[in-house]
């Protein structure tokens, strides 16, 4: 059989770079973005949350979609929603278009994410050996974007403006689309394909949106807000309502089933607060060090520098204690790891007088444990569910994950919202407290849900489910 197309991987890899890219890059535009649209501490906050939210909903209809058009034309749907979005993000002449833009742009992301693996296991799943390879090819240039997003985003901000970061999308959209459209082979509908639950997105839209909404308005309207308290109970009798949906619908968008196994719960519960800690994290910090710190952009941007670094090695040497210890070693590592990184911060990092190396420590740890713990915890994931269900339980984590960073960007940012400087370092430090307790917290949940020496079960074979 003929090797397949390297342009595959590379259309594949261009789409997760874009979309883990556009995580954190606009983080430290954030306080420019402010003062030119004359946005507040909330609104900011629905530039980060209007993306992950987007992403995040429509996640789990994504794969829906691919199965019953093809993943090739629904790939190519996301790149083409994708590159209007990032126009209209870099055209938006106030705070509410460019955040209905960033929710565009979610959306995008999310058809083109479930859609990406579909095309590489029909481009090297006759190989599987070919295929790990690709994949992990896939996800390292994704990690390395995401952590990456405040660096590029610090360099284009100091020369071409916060409008910048969302131009920069457009070429590499543009030719992640040409590639696809030359390399990729066509990627027919997939024979018994679940139905599109329309009322059960419609829900999950509704109950989620309006819990993010009510926590990031919480501290500008307060607690005692009648638009708060209604937010929150549209929010519970949203979820109910989608709960007692997906229980009774003959295929749902979220298989209920799959969280009677521990380590499926425990995985996904782990990621949550991983990402609710880390995106919470670079956003806070990206106020502290422009706003309170008074950095430039540029050296704002700068001093993430090490979140790259850290991850590319970590998620190596992830790699490498999986082969001989399994899943549940990196993650109880990587969460202590991680937990140490938010502490030192808190303790050393933050100050009026705190140096970039007095940050080092914790902004090279943090990375760390993440780049340990999050391919492990991936990998419990798929090892603890039939393979059939495989895309269903990558779908739950990663929109899992999502929602996680959504409320972090929420609730964080309420900390440092709207204050001065010495309350908002205050603030600063209770998040990073907050983060360090989170992970160890997650170590725990690892230690305790995931089997040691966990690896993928053979085909067939059933996990162990308690």
């Amino acid at each position: 059989m003929n090797q397949p197309s390297p342009a595959i991987l590379l259309a594949a890899s261009f789409a997760f770079i874009i979309v883990q890219l556009d995580v954190t890059i606009v983080n430290v535009a954030l306080p420019a973005i402010g003062r030119e649209l004359g946005a507040g501490v909330s609104a900011l906050q629905w530039v980060v949350d209007a993306y992950t939210l987007g992403f995040a909903v429509f996640l789990l209809s994504a794969g829906v979609l691919g199965d019953r058009f093809g993943a090739r034309r629904v790939f190519l749907g996301g790149f083409a929603l994708f590159t209007a979005a990032s126009l209209a993000c870099a055209i938006a002449p106030g705070v509410l278009a460019l955040n209905l833009a960033r929710a565009a742009q979610g959306v995008g992301a999310a058809l083109m994410v479930p859609s990406s693996l579909a095309i590489l296991n029909a481009g090297y799943g006759h190989d599987r050996a070919l295929l790990a390879k690709a994949v992990a090819w896939w996800t390292a240039a994704g990690g390395v974007s995401i952590a990456a997003g405040p660096v590029l985003g610090g360099l284009l901000m100091s020369f071409a403006g916060w409008r910048s970061i969302f131009w920069v999308n457009i070429p590499i959209c543009l030719l992640g689309f040409w590639l696809t459209l030359r390399a990729v082979p066509a990627v027919g509908a997939q024979a018994g394909a679940r139905g599109f639950d329309a009322a059960g997105q419609v829900l999950a839209i509704v109950a989620l949106t309006a819990l993010v909404g009510a926590v990031i308005e919480c501290h500008a309207l307060g607690i005692s807000s009648p638009l708060v308290h209604g937010a929150l109970l549209v929010a519970a009798a949203a979820g109910v309502l989608f709960i007692r949906r997906q229980r009774r619908a003959s295929a749902p968008m979220l298989p209920l089933d799959l969280f009677a196994t521990r380590a499926f719960s425990g995985a996904v519960l782990f990621g949550v607060l991983v990402n609710f800690a880390y995106y919470g994290v670079i956003f806070v910090l990206s106020f502290y060090l422009q706003q309170v710190r008074g950095f430039s952009v540029l050296q704002a941007g700068l001093i993430f520098l090490p979140l790259t670094g850290t991850f590319i090695f970590s998620n190596i040497a992830s790699g490498w204690l999986q082969a001989r210890s399994g899943s549940r070693l990196p993650m109880i590592i990587g969460g202590v790891v991680g937990a140490c990184g938010y502490a030192l911060l808190g303790a050393v990092g933050i100050g009026a007088e705190a140096t970039f190396l007095m940050m080092l420590p914790g902004l090279a740890l943090i990375p760390a444990g993440m780049g340990l713990a999050v391919p492990a915890m991936t990998t419990s994931i798929l090892a603890a569910v039939e393979r059939s269900q495989s895309g269903a339980a990558s779908a739950i984590l990663n929109t899992a994950r999502q929602l996680g960073g959504a409320m972090g960007v929420a609730i964080f940012g309420a900390l440092v919202g709207g204050v001065d400087a010495g309350a908002a370092m205050h603030g600063i430090r209770i998040a990073l407290a907050v983060s360090s307790l989170l992970l160890l917290l997650a170590a725990l949940l690892a230690l305790h849900c995931i089997a040691p020496h966990q690896v993928f079960q053979p085909e067939g074979d059933s996990p162990c489910r308690t």
